[in-house]
């Protein structure tokens, strides 16, 4: 098949190299990171769409999909895919699926979760939103670059899916981290705390999966210095999303706001920038309640 890809940072970089490993053409575009071996380089993302049978971005946010989307529609050949696996608003996802559909086009509103672990093993977990035929022409590429596609429904869905599941995992997080600080007031043990909680009803993926404590749990960035998996500026990015869409829904989420205005405070005001979103154990720890 041959490929367009746009965005070959640390998630899109290695994607398309899986890509490129499972047989497939590659043409790529990216105003910075380098090209992955065995991709052609195009010079301009319309370049990138000429001719390709599916095109995949992976962009910072909506206003630069909305941008490249604007180039490459043109350029696309009618009936051709276009896979958008950036996290980005709903209303972008939605919008930039209007004009492809216009165009004859079939999106694709296909963020990931995983992380650059996941983008470098192929195991990363699509949630996408679009018709049930512009998600069976991605379906094969998905299967390379990950473990696991949910077809969420219909355009932005996958937006959708991806922004409640991040609000949910930085609330839980955050009780998480305000757990182990808490008890670690009171004198209880830490790893007697994980095998208590990790087997008990306050049992959750930021517990069992990804422990914050240093040492305790399996292997966690809190293990190398908090060194990111999924950083904090990210998390923060995912829960300004997600109040944008509360807002615009009308939807009350007063965890998810609490939780967006820590992260900022945390990431902005503090020391979390370029850190582990998990790096707010340590945060709480120095912090008193009156602090």
């Amino acid at each position: 098949m041959q490929i367009g890809f746009i965005g070959l940072g640390n998630m899109g970089g290695p994607m398309a190299a899986n890509l490129v490993q499972a047989g497939h053409h590659v043409t790529g575009f990216d105003l910075a990171a380098p090209m992955p071996q065995g991709v052609t380089a195009a010079s301009s993302a319309a370049e990138a769409a000429e001719r390709a049978d599916v095109v995949i971005t992976m962009l910072p946010n909506g206003a630069i999909l909305r941008a490249v989307a604007q180039e490459i529609i043109p350029a696309m050949a009618e009936g051709a895919g276009f896979v958008d696996c950036s996290t980005v608003d709903v209303e972008s996802a939605r919008a930039v699926a209007s004009q492809a559909e216009e165009a004859g086009l079939l999106p694709v509103d296909a963020p990931v979760s995983g992380g650059v672990g996941g983008a470098a093993a192929g195991t990363l977990t699509f949630m996408a939103g679009g018709s049930e035929q512009a998600f069976n022409k991605a379906q094969p590429l998905f299967e390379i670059m990950g473990q696991k596609a949910v077809h969420c429904g219909g355009a932005g869905n996958g937006q959708a899916a991806k922004i409640c599941n991040n609000m949910i995992l930085g609330i839980t997080m955050i009780g998480t981290c305000e757990a182990f600080a808490l008890a670690d007031k009171l004198g209880l043990d830490r790893q007697a705390m994980f095998d208590v909680v990790s087997t008990s009803s306050g049992y959750s993926w930021t517990m069992n999966a990804y422990c914050p404590a240093p040492g305790v749990g399996p292997q966690s960035p809190a293990d190398n210095g908090y060194q990111p998996g999924f950083a904090a500026d990210l998390m923060l990015k995912d829960l300004r999303l997600s109040q944008q869409a509360a807002e615009a829904a009308d939807a009350d989420t007063p965890m998810g706001a609490a939780a967006r205005d820590l992260y900022a405070r945390f990431v902005e005001a503090e020391d979390g920038a370029g850190k582990d979103f998990s790096a707010m154990l340590p945060r709480f720890e120095k912090r008193g309640r009156g602090a």
